[in-house]
């Protein structure tokens, strides 16, 4: 594909994500075309499928920003189909999925569909079904695990934590994050992120917060119980602390979103030796910095460990329980403000490697202050997992 043809699809691909609608368009053109092949495809796929064009936009444009970077385009292309294994979605079927891509965008471009459009859009959609039919034929492993929950708590009204027992250990490292599914939504996959580190008992735990006008959040929160039955598919993405690199690290992390960084920080205490680690843990009322105290505990008998905890606003609205109007000695103060910038209120940090998890807004907000503080962009990791 020359660039030419690269540059044409890119922007064609912009207009589709800028006009009105037209995420919702193609993926409903998409699946159309899709289970016109064949029908019995639509039983892979959850009854509601509210989240499909986000997923598919995100994994197409995702594609087309890094087809400079054939290797890195095609490693995602082949983790995104050992990901769809959990579904039933099979090699074979990739072909139709490519077929079914190139149908929707003539179906959504209409009589403005020209040759140069199908040219570029054939090679790219070749390239996509190749990789995806590649990476589901090379994982041999199991696509899900199934595991018990043995514990569920309520840490605010909308916030649980929630323990379970693997049948067999899930292969997971601290900082990756996991496709699960629960018995009060049978196949709609959601994507959380361990809070510990895997062991070999198959413990596993999440923290979950109730999203409202969500199908599965609240399930977890309001309706999960102990001995329910859980589905946890295949690993994905990863955040992870290059220990050769020689730099230290800053991890900043808002909400339930301090999961994947809790995990590795768990885990590196177990290690004699780490880099320095200053953590901010952000939320926007006090009572949201839910695991602070677990975290300055870990602190303590690590001392490279430093948790700064920030909040938005000063005090709990009067539905949140208590919360000491004072950190517990030794732990730094509760610093208030827009976490971006009561981090990027002490520099730069551009000596660290730097991790960030939390709502897909909170990222974004977060990245955007760093970059104007002057931290290279190439320095600042995250996960599409909030």
């Amino acid at each position: 594909m020359d660039a030419r043809s690269l540059a044409l699809v890119r922007a064609d691909f912009r207009g589709v994500m800028e006009a009105p609608g037209g995420p919702e368009r193609l993926t409903r053109a998409f699946y159309g075309h899709l289970f016109a092949q064949d029908p019995r495809l639509r039983d892979l796929f959850p009854p509601t499928m509210d989240m499909q064009p986000k997923r598919l936009t995100t994994a197409v444009q995702f594609v087309l920003e890094h087809l400079d970077d054939f290797d890195r385009a095609q490693r995602f292309l082949e983790q995104l189909a050992r990901d769809h294994r959990k579904y039933g979605v099979e090699a074979d079927h990739y072909d139709m999925a490519g077929l079914a891509l190139l149908g929707a965008l003539r179906t959504y471009h209409g009589n403005r569909w020209n040759r140069e459009l199908d040219e570029g859009w054939r090679d790219v959609t070749i390239v996509i079904s190749a990789a995806m039919a590649i990476g589901a034929n090379q994982d041999k492993s199991q696509p899900y695990w199934d595991a018990t929950v043995v514990g569920h708590r309520r840490v605010l009204d909308d916030l649980a934590i929630v323990r379970l027992q693997a049948d067999s250990p899930i292969p997971f490292k601290a900082g990756q994050y996991v496709p699960i599914a629960v018995p009060q939504r049978p196949n709609m996959w959601r994507y959380l992120s361990p809070a510990i580190p895997a062991n070999p008992y198959g413990e596993i735990e999440f923290h979950v917060r109730r999203v409202s006008g969500g199908w599965v959040s609240p399930a977890i929160v309001n309706d999960t119980k102990v001995g329910d039955r859980w589905k946890i598919a295949g690993p994905l993405g990863g955040l992870q602390v290059d220990r050769e690199s020689g730099r230290d690290v800053l991890m900043i992390g808002s909400g339930t979103g301090i999961a994947p960084l809790r995990a590795q920080l768990i885990e590196m205490s177990q290690r004699g030796i780490n880099p320095r680690v200053h953590f901010f843990i952000g939320g926007r009322f006090p009572g949201d910095l839910y695991d602070v105290n677990n975290m300055w505990q870990l602190s303590q008998s690590n001392p490279w460990l430093t948790i700064v905890p920030v909040c938005e606003e000063p005090e709990n609205p009067w539905w949140y329980p208590p919360t000491p109007s004072e950190p517990p000695p030794g732990m730094h103060r509760r610093l208030t403000g827009n976490l971006g910038a009561v981090v990027t209120s002490f520099g730069a940090w551009a000596d660290r490697q730097i991790q960030i998890a939390g709502s897909a807004k909170m990222i974004d907000d977060t990245r955007r202050a760093l970059i104007r503080a002057g931290t290279p962009t190439d320095i600042i990791a995250a996960d599409p997992v909030g």
